[in-house]
Order: structure tokens, then sequence, then C-alpha cells
């Protein structure tokens, strides 16, 4: 039988691409970008991650493609209206980076509010000259969180653990127990840090900006464990420069990894390579489910986790 042909657009690790090379005729765009005219016309299935979706001269030079596995849960790369239009199926891998992401945005809060980064070369160092700056504390903070998904949701039911003032901004209230607030300016206002684990899409891009950022105010923390889209950067490193906001931790950048040398030059920054889902366990549940979605649509089967 002939193997469908899967156009892979970034780099999985070995335990991913064995068995995708074992399942799919595999023509690797990410290495030799040059073979998408010739091949294009005979791909079936695209395998990509969140944060490069798909191009549109990709979708062009693709007329019988029919579906993209995303290794990621974010979707925002990919035109899903021209994916609609076209009858493709979309597939990311949500669940199963939940928790890491959550892991992640906490560590993040717990850096900056202790100052754990800094106090790190303190007593590398200059711990003998002196000690080292009181910080602040995280159990009982008052702490808003954007979007309430499985990250956000997740994100709450460990910082309940330190008995934190939670409350939240979303489409809707839900049934939940914690404090819902419409406005993101007003959640920003209440809160002394806002962890941001909103989806990326034209309604929230740049829902983070001078307003949410002036409402956070000199003491507030800002750690982003969404999409880039989601801050106003520029508006994010004029009020770090300024003191405008006590610190932020960000785990992904506009034109990542290019980062804007301005955040390179701020202590009041703890910096991540967008890595929140950087883990064993969790790459390999990613890898297992995107290839799941892959397996099950050549087959005839339901999507374990369809997108559209």
């Amino acid at each position: 039988m002939t193997k469908p042909v899967l156009l892979q657009l970034s780099g999985y690790p070995a335990w991913d691409e064995t068995p995708l090379a074992e399942a799919f005729e595999v023509v690797a765009l990410h290495k030799d970008p040059s073979v998408l005219a010739a091949v294009g016309p005979r791909v079936r299935g695209i395998a990509t991650n969140g944060g490069l979706g798909v191009p549109a001269e990709v979708f062009a030079a693709c007329p019988k493609l029919e579906i993209v596995a995303i290794y990621g849960v974010g979707y925002d790369a990919v035109d899903l209206d021209l994916c609609r239009a076209r009858g493709i199926r979309v597939t990311n891998t949500p669940d199963v980076l939940t928790e890491d992401c959550a892991d992640l945005a906490v560590g993040m809060l717990l850096a900056l509010a202790r100052g754990i980064v800094k106090a790190e070369a303190h007593a590398r160092g200059p711990w003998k000259q002196g000690a080292f700056p009181l910080q602040r504390r995280v159990a009982g903070m008052k702490v808003g969180i954007l979007g309430l998904g499985r990250i956000g949701a997740a994100v709450a039911e460990r910082l309940s653990g330190f008995g934190c003032d939670l409350a939240y901004s979303a489409r809707r209230p839900k049934d939940n127990g914690m404090t819902f607030v419409a406005d993101p300016v007003a959640l920003a206002a209440r809160s002394d840090a806002l962890i941001v684990t909103t989806l990326s899409n034209a309604e929230t891009r740049h829902i983070v900006g001078p307003q949410v950022l002036a409402a956070l105010g000199p003491e507030g923390f800002l750690v982003n464990i969404s999409r880039a889209a989601c801050i106003d950067e520029e508006a994010l490193l004029a009020a770090l420069e300024a003191g405008g906001i006590a610190g932020a931790g960000l785990d992904v950048f506009e034109g990542e990894p290019h980062l804007n040398p301005r955040f390179l030059a701020l202590s009041n920054v703890v910096l991540q390579p967008h890595h929140a889902s950087g883990t064993v366990e969790t790459r390999k549940a990613m890898g297992a489910l995107m290839r799941a979605n892959l397996t099950a649509h050549f087959a005839g089967q339901p999507l374990p986790s369809a997108v559209v």
C-alpha cells in the first residue's frame, strides 16, 4: 500500500520522527524548502508546530492537502478559514501539555516574587559583602488569571495551594467559586500578579497593553504563558524600563528566538526560551497525539483532538 505523503515543517525528537517515517512518506521541508514545488501536488498531510503553523505559500502548493496536524496546543498560525473552505482537517495536542505549562507559569511567578535568579547569582559572589534584599511573598497574593481554559484552570489549582486570592477574566463566568472580573483592566487593578493564559486570536491580540499595565502598577508582576501576540511588547518594555510594573516572567516573544535586546538589559524579568511544554514526558505525549490524529484521519476514523 502506498504511504500518504506527509510534509514535515518542523523538526521533532527521534522518538517521533522514526514512527512518522514508518507510517508515511515524510518530506522534510524544514531541511530543504526547495522541494515544495515538486512534492506539493502529492502532499496529503502536514505536520507542523503551533508557532510555525502553515505559511500561505505551503497551502497554495498543496492542492490535495487533507489534514494539518499541529504539535502543540496553539493554532493561531494556521488559517482556519482557509482550511474550512478547502475541507482540510486541523488537529492539535491539547491537555497533554497543560500541567507543564501551569508548572512553568507558577515557577516564573515564584522566580519573580522571590528574586530566585538574582538570589542565585548573589549566593555565588556578593553574599559575603551583605545580605540579599528582601523580596515578595506569593502565599496569599492576589492573582488574576487572564483566560481560564485548561491551562488557566491548572494554574488556579496550583495557586489555590498557596492560599492566593484568585480572580479571572474569560468570555463568560464559570461555576468554580473564583471571582469573575470581565474587564482585563479591572482584573489587573485588583491583582498583585497577572498571569496570561488566554488563547491567541484577533480578539486577544495585545489584550495586555498600556491600560492593563498601568492598572497592574509598579508593584505588580506579569507572567505570560500564552502567546507573544497577547502582549503589546513595546508597551511592556516601556513599563519595565520605567518601573511601571515590578517585573515580568515571559516564555514567549515577538520574533523569537530573536529577542528585542531591550529585554536583555533588564534586571526585573525572568526570560524563558518558549519551553513551557519542554519536558520529556509531555513532548512524548504530544508526539503520540499528533501521530494518533494523522493515523485516524488516513484510516477514516474520528480524530482524537480536532480543531476543524
